[in-house]
This record gives structure tokens, C-alpha cells and sequence, in this order.
């Protein structure tokens, strides 16, 4: 059976997991939907594109066709593309995208026959539920969170190196090597063969692991390096303090109210195996292959302040599981010299959970 990928938003995430899983997975036909005419127009002329990973080369993928659906005619194309595809991936900014991929998505889905999968990659714990509110209701359409532990970023061509997306393209995208991606599962989901995906048949604690974990503490650590003006987040293996904080709140706040919270969920949450993880991770965030940005790291501090989001979720979190958040707390004191720390209190819940964080934020 002819098998179609159809991605929405042409970022790293996309295109260094999506497309390149696909592609290894034998997918017949790859189609992305993008906006942004530079992208659209130099990966239409090569047919291709290129993705970069930290440390072990480049690897093109080709037979890859690209539509703008603000262009009248190629949107028509995008509502057959996703009646005809069997697994689809939203990679956009933030949920509140979706209102643009709804006039394809609905009008493809309506058409569709068979199972469809799709994922939704918008680092949130909720995406996948509103996409469908969004999108609506189908027979055998199965909307699926992810867990996306791949750590990536976009680079201007002319200060690099590194081959750009495409030729003549004005960005390039680079992506670490490591590449497993927790998913929902769904009947026949085993069948749909993107490399790298692992379905889980819960994936809340992976969520929550991602989210209160690997997130609250990278953006800890950027909130630190920030602090010492430093540009890259490969920088910060030079401070030793900086590690050590990090490492504590990785392992010792959010790992250990995660690994209570969680015990007996799945292996990877017994402490052994976590702390396992949590080591290899602060190694991959200071990766200088990858040389993330700092500005990346902590950019709109609002919403990472916000009442589930990384670092006020992660301290919630260990509240819950009466363990210490000392270190994230004075990543919270950091980083709220950043924004209107008012305005950001007065948007979480007015309920007794509140009143105990303000106290341990004085």
C-alpha cells in the first residue's frame, strides 16, 4: 500500500525526526506545508533537503515536494495530500497555529478512508487534544501526543559551514544524533513504520519527564548563563557551579519527585535508570557540537513561568512530592527579573496551591 508522510511547518523537529524517519521508513511520497516563501521556494528547486547532525555529518533526503498553503492552488493540493496520508505531523511554533492547518486538515480528513495518525509536536501536554478540538472528529483518525527529546536548532546559512536546508535556502537546520521519540499509542500504530518513534500506552510520565525534567532544567541552566552573560550553552561545562546546580535539580528535584510520583509506571523512572539518563542529558545540553544558544534557551520567560509550563510545573511538581525545589527556585528568582512578575503571578489560579509557591518564591 502506498504510503504518504504529510508535515506541517518546516522546522529541525520536522524535518531532522519526521521527514527523516519516513524517509528511513520507507514512505512512498514526503509533502510539508510551509509558509514562508524562501523555504518553500529553494526546497521546491532541489527536491530535497539536507539535515545536519551534531557530530556525525549531513544527510539528504530527496523526493521531498513542499506546498504554501496561503497560495489558493496549493492549498486544494494540501486538502487531497491529507485525505490521502496515513501519518501527519504538526511542528509549529505553539498551538495556536492550528487555525491555519484547519482548512486543509478538516477537509482531507473528511475525504480519508482508513487509519491516520497524527502527531502532534508542539511541546505540550495538551497539543494532541487540541488539535483534534480544533480539527474535529473522524472515523479512524487518531490524534497522538509526543515526547521529543531531541534537542535541535535553526541556523543562519551565511554564518555557517554546515550545508543550508536546501541550496540557495537562508537557514539550515541541526539536530543531535540522539532519536528516540515517545509517542501515543493507537491501534495498527505499530504497522506505520516512522523510524525512531516508540509508542507508550501512557505517556503522561513521559510528558511530565520531559516538561518538569529535561525542559525546567535547560532552561535553568540557560537562566545561569545568562546570569554570566554567556552566548552558547556549551559554555556552561566551564562552571562548575553551574553544572552542579544543574545536575541537583535534574537528579535530585525533578528526578526524585518524578520517580516517586511514578514508581512502577515503566523502568525508565527507577532512580538508577534515571539518574543514568539525567547524566547523559546534561552532557547533550552542553554538547559544543550542537552550541545552543542561551537566547533560545530562556527566550519568552512569560510563558516558561507560567503555571504548568518547565520551571513553575517542575517546582509544583516537587511541592507535591514533598521534595526541596531549591535550585529551581532560584532559577524562578533569576529569571523573573526578566518579565512583569506581577502580570505573570496574577495569570496562575487564586487557590491555597499559589499562596504556598509566592511563599517559597519571597
Amino acid at each position: 500500500m502506498k504510503k504518504t508522510f504529510l508535515g506541517i511547518g518546516a522546522g529541525p523537529i520536522q524535518t531532522g525526526i519526521f521527514v527523516a524517519g519516513a524517509r528511513h521508513g520507507n514512505f512512498d511520497r514526503i509533502v510539508l506545508a510551509e509558509v514562508d516563501p524562501k523555504i518553500v521556494a529553494t526546497v521546491r528547486a532541489a527536491g530535497s533537503i539536507t539535515v545536519n547532525t551534531a557530530g556525525k555529518g549531513s544527510e539528504t533526503f530527496d523526493r521531498v515536494e513542499i506546498l504554501n498553503p496561503t497560495v489558493p492552488e496549493e492549498l486544494e493540493k494540501l486538502k487531497e495530500i491529507a485525505a490521502e496520508a496515513v501519518a501527519v505531523n504538526t511542528a509549529l511554533p505553539s498551538v495556536s497555529f492550528y487555525r491555519f492547518a484547519v482548512p486543509y486538515l478538516a477537509a482531507g480528513f473528511a475525504r480519508s478512508k482508513g487509519a491516520k495518525y497524527v502527531f502532534a509536536s508542539e511541546n505540550s501536554t495538551t497539543a494532541a487534544e487540541e488539535l483534534r478540538r480544533a480539527v474535529g472528529e473522524f472515523p479512524n483518525v487518531y490524534y497522538l501526543d509526543t515526547v521529543i527529546g531531541k534537542m535541535s536548532k535553526v541556523f543562519d546559512a551565511a554564518e555557517s559551514e554546515l550545508p543550508p536546508l536546501a541550496p540557495g535556502c537562508h537557514r539550515g537546520h541541526l539536530v543531535e544524533a540522539f532519536n528516540t521519540i515517545y509517542t501515543d499509542s493507537a491501534p495498527g500504530i505499530e504497522t506505520l513504520g516512522i523510524a525512531g518513534l516508540y509508542p507508550k500506552q501512557d505517556l503522561t510520565p513521559f510528558e511530565e519527564a520531559k516538561l518538569y525534567g529535561h525542559n525546567a532544567v535547560h532552561c535553568l541552566l540557560g537562566v545561569l548563563a545568562a546570569e554570566r552573560n554567556l552566548s552558547t550553552m556549551d559554555e556552561t561545562a566551564a562552571y562548575p557551579d553551574m553544572m552542579k546546580s544543574a545536575r541537583t535539580a535534574l537528579i535530585e528535584e525533578c528526578g526524585q519527585s518524578l520517580c516517586k510520583k511514578y514508581a512502577g509506571a515503566d523502568e525508565y523512572f527507577e532512580p538508577a535508570n534515571f539518574r543514568a539518563w539525567a547524566e547523559e542529558l546534561l552532557e547533550r545540553m552542553v554538547s559544543p557540537a550542537l552550541a545552543d544558544s542561551v537566547d533560545r534557551v530562556i527566550r519568552d520567560p512569560e510563558r516558561k513561568l507560567g503555571w504548568d509550563d518547565r520551571l513553575i510545573g517542575a517546582i509544583r511538581l516537587c511541592l507535591s512530592q514533598k521534595v526541596n525545589p531549591a535550585n529551581l527556585i532560584e532559577g524562578v528568582k533569576l529569571l523573573r527579573k526578566r518579565v512583569d512578575w506581577e502580570q505573570v503571578r496574577k495569570s496562575w489560579p487564586d487557590d491555597a496551591e499559589r499562596a504556598e509557591l509566592q511563599n517559597k518564591l519571597q
